[in-house]
């Protein structure tokens, strides 16, 4: 048999059965000891017959008949006193069949008669005999429909038990056939705190990190087998050249220039692809983004004296947020280097550190001609240019801002892009880490 649940409930159903078996035997021993000689009521009807056999001896007839009276109201009971050949010593009667029928049982445990039960006591020198006759006691068959009711009560506790068990394993087995066939968005969505609940979030965090690599694998292969033909086709037309030019220097030099760009692509790429890799290889600590702002400014200064343009900073005394170092750092400075490249000369790029609750934000903003609201969804995806603005010409390959997206999403954080009217607004927003205050408004570098 292979299906858990039909192993559950045969061993359920057994077990009840077993048990109910098991009452039935032990039931029958204790209810015939209870009837018996050497049962509890042997003392009770050796300490009537004494009673009876001296109200006998005292007062005759009639005082024996007051006693076994009061025997009868109190347990509901007839007895009879009778003597050693079986006459009654009230009425006279002979009552010899109901020793007979005593007799009969060999001192086991008495059998109905007539529809009664008849159980005699003798005297030690057999002189005197004490007869019952009671109902007989409620059979075990009669017990038999209740018993089958607490059977299927417990039946259906066993059925609840088997699904609430085989339940979830089913839905899980499900999910990793659909995430087996390919559909990587496949989970778990029932939520228990036992071991069925801790296997299903052992396969949703393995299904995530699967999902991840496999993701990031793909859109490497899609980027490199779109980009990479444009600068490979050049550099085919660039040897040829080397060969055919009466120019060979400066073939040579095109060639170069060429696979200086190549090589450039292809660093972007695999930094795209290590930006979304695998999470567990990534470090995670407290990072006071504050700093790394302020450093990363400093840093882009001399490029923004170059274009003409400067570049102030707003932030907190404290900004702490938790995440690797090098992609937020990377992330930033992707951010800052794009307002930078687009700014006007004598203009100035604004960078504002602030907290706003749970999260920080960083807002970059430019003086630029900013993008065409139709287009700002698709600002940060892979290899996207503005046509008039923003092309190839001007030294990016479209990858800086998807950079940034991706590692700023993997810091559980967004990255929003809005026209400011003039230039581009892009916010970054990530989690605070709580306990840390952020605190204080300073003036750290300005233009």
């Amino acid at each position: 048999m292979r299906s858990l649940y039909a192993r559950i409930l045969l061993w359920c159903f057994g077990t009840l059965l077993f048990s109910l078996f098991a009452f039935f035997a032990i039931s029958r021993p204790i209810q015939d000891r209870a009837a018996g000689r050497r049962g509890p009521f042997e003392g009770m009807h050796a300490l009537e017959l004494d009673q009876a056999r001296q109200a006998y001896l005292d007062g005759g007839s009639p005082r024996l008949a007051a006693y076994l009276e009061q025997l009868r109201g109190y347990f509901g009971v007839e007895h009879f006193l009778l003597d050693a050949q079986g006459r009654d010593l009230v009425s006279g009667a002979d009552r010899a069949e109901m020793l007979r029928a005593e007799r009969d049982e060999m001192g086991g445990p008495p059998r109905p008669v007539n529809g009664r039960m008849i159980m005699a006591t003798a005297s030690l020198d057999g002189r005197f005999h004490l007869v019952v006759i009671a109902p007989p006691p409620l059979p075990l068959s009669n017990l038999l429909p209740y018993y089958l009711l607490v059977l299927a009560a417990v039946a259906i506790l066993c059925w609840v038990l088997a699904a609430y068990i085989v339940s979830p394993l089913r839905s899980l087995a499900g999910a990793v056939d659909r995430f087996g066939r390919g559909d990587l968005s496949a989970r778990v969505r029932f939520k228990r705190r036992d071991e069925i609940g801790n296997l299903a979030q052992s396969f949703n965090a393995m299904a995530e990190r699967i999902e991840t690599l496999l993701t990031a694998e793909r859109r490497l292969l899609q980027d490199v087998s779109h980009e990479l033909r444009s600068p490979l086709a050049r550099l085919s037309f660039a040897a040829e050249l080397t060969r055919t030019a009466p120019d060979r220097d400066a073939a040579v030099a095109r060639m170069t220039k060429e696979i200086e760009r190549l090589a450039k692509l292809v660093g972007a790429l695999l930094e795209v692809t290590r930006a979304e890799g695998d999470a567990a290889s990534r470090r995670s600590e407290d990072v006071r983004l504050d700093e790394v702002v302020a450093e990363i400014v400093q840093d882009c200064r001399l490029e923004a004296e170059v274009r003409g343009c400067r570049i102030t900073f707003d932030g907190f005394s404290s900004a702490v947020v938790c995440g690797d170092p090098e992609l937020l750092r990377r992330a930033v400075e992707n951010v800052l280097r794009n307002a930078v490249r687009y700014a006007p000369a004598a203009s100035a790029v604004e960078v504002n550190l602030e907290a706003r609750g749970t999260s920080v934000d960083l807002a970059i903003r430019d003086y630029g001609p900013g993008v065409p609201d139709a287009l700002l969804p698709k600002l940060f995806d892979p290899f996207f240019r503005v046509d008039d603005s923003r092309d190839s010409a001007t030294g990016g390959v479209g990858l800086g801002l998807a950079i940034a997206c991706r590692a700023v999403r993997l810091h559980h954080g967004e990255l929003v892009a809005e026209n400011a009217h003039p230039g581009l607004l892009v916010t970054m927003r990530l989690p605070a880490v709580s306990g840390h205050a952020i605190a204080g408004v300073n003036e750290l570098a300005s233009g």
